[in-house]
């Protein structure tokens, strides 16, 4: 059931919670006066068992550079409100708002799951993405360490990896991360939107400070692992200013590659962030819902493959512009390409370790 007082929660990216869409039935908030006793201060986590059968999902999007991704957990409790993946929390019968940073699923299974489908005799080694929906590094994962359990599986069978992540939690596993990078196996990219403290808190609010994750860009880089900014997403009005900025202190911390997105508006995403703007910056809410749809031929979101990603128009081309001037005046490069020539088939690659001694 949706909030019907879309005021700020503390700790919370989303104000409302509404009805999924596939919902047969909805029920809507009324104020009956009653609200100031009955209101939920901080909407506690739920996590619940995903009894997956498979780990790797695949696309044939022609704007992705990947085609496998693993992602452990569904739901976020960073609570990004500008997150793409909200609406898909739809398809498990909750609200693409509160319900998607509450209400946690994660798959107990996921490493055994991996493993196996490694050592199908039709699998062809290709780069897996970790993490790239919701966060694998998310707070749920310091006790899991469903993520960690996946990185020891691809290291183990030396199968390359790309990771995003806004998480400095991906620190903790530098002793898997550092031998995979140095044989060309591994690669992270870090999503940065704002340098403003402020700003962070209020878009995402559970996940690491600005200035933690440009100190986690150095760590890695310090450590080899060929390391990126993503900065995403860019949206009108809040924080367009910074993007040079970000992208001068993600190369100075070490950086060495750099992408960006603009905001992306699936689905119920376009009320969830609306209600956000409305209760955080209620002056230029209007504002930056217009130049947005400026950016998607009148609409809150186009998802055709050519400008999902980078939006059309004047506004959209100046960004576009913009980044690829500061691109080349500081010196970022192409992402370091990974290795899928010393990946070991499970079970087969043991078996050939007699012969060749055992080595690496």
């Amino acid at each position: 059931m949706d909030r019907f007082d879309h005021s700020p929660i503390k700790g919370r990216g989303a104000v409302s919670n509404p009805a999924n869409r596939f919902a047969e039935t909805r029920i809507e908030a009324c104020d009956d006066g009653w609200a100031s006793e009955e209101r939920e201060s901080t909407p506690r986590v739920e996590r619940i068992r995903d009894a997956a059968c498979s780990i790797i999902s695949r696309n044939r999007s022609p704007d992705v550079p990947f085609d496998q991704s693993i992602n452990p957990y569904r739901g976020c409790e960073h609570g990004c409100i500008y997150c793409y993946a909200r609406p898909s929390h739809a398809y498990w019968g909750h609200s693409p708002g509160l319900d998607f940073e509450t209400k946690l699923y994660y798959k107990p299974h996921a490493a055994e799951l991996l493993r196996k489908e490694l050592g199908r005799p039709r699998y062809r080694c290709a780069n897996i993405a970790l993490g790239v929906n919701t966060d694998g590094w998310q707070p749920i994962e310091r006790e899991l360490k469903l993520s960690r359990a996946l990185l020891e599986v691809l290291w183990e069978h030396r199968h390359p990896v790309c990771i995003v992540t806004k998480s400095a939690l991906i620190e903790r596993d530098l002793d898997l991360l550092t031998p995979m990078a140095a044989q060309g196996l591994a690669r992270v990219m870090i999503s940065l939107a704002t340098l403003d403290r402020d700003l962070a808190r209020r878009m995402d609010p559970r996940a690491a400070a600005p200035q933690r994750r440009l100190q986690t860009i150095a760590r890695l880089a310090e450590a080899g692992v060929p390391t990126g900014v993503l900065v995403a997403p860019v949206i009108p009005f809040l924080n367009d200013q910074e993007l040079e900025t970000l992208l001068e202190r993600a190369r100075e911390a070490g950086a060495t590659t750099a992408r960006y997105v603009l905001l992306r508006l699936p689905r119920e995403l376009e009320g969830l962030f609306g209600d956000w703007l409305s209760a955080h910056y209620p002056q230029r809410a209007e504002r930056v819902m217009n130049r947005i749809r400026d950016c998607r031929g009148g609409k809150a979101y186009d998802s055709d493959f050519a400008n999902r990603f980078r939006g059309e128009g004047v506004f959209a081309d100046l960004i576009n512009r913009r980044f690829h001037k500061a691109v080349g005046r500081l010196g970022f490069g192409d992402p370091a390409q990974l290795d899928c020539g010393k990946f070991r088939v499970p079970g087969v690659a043991r078996q050939l370790d007699l012969f060749d001694g055992g080595e690496a």
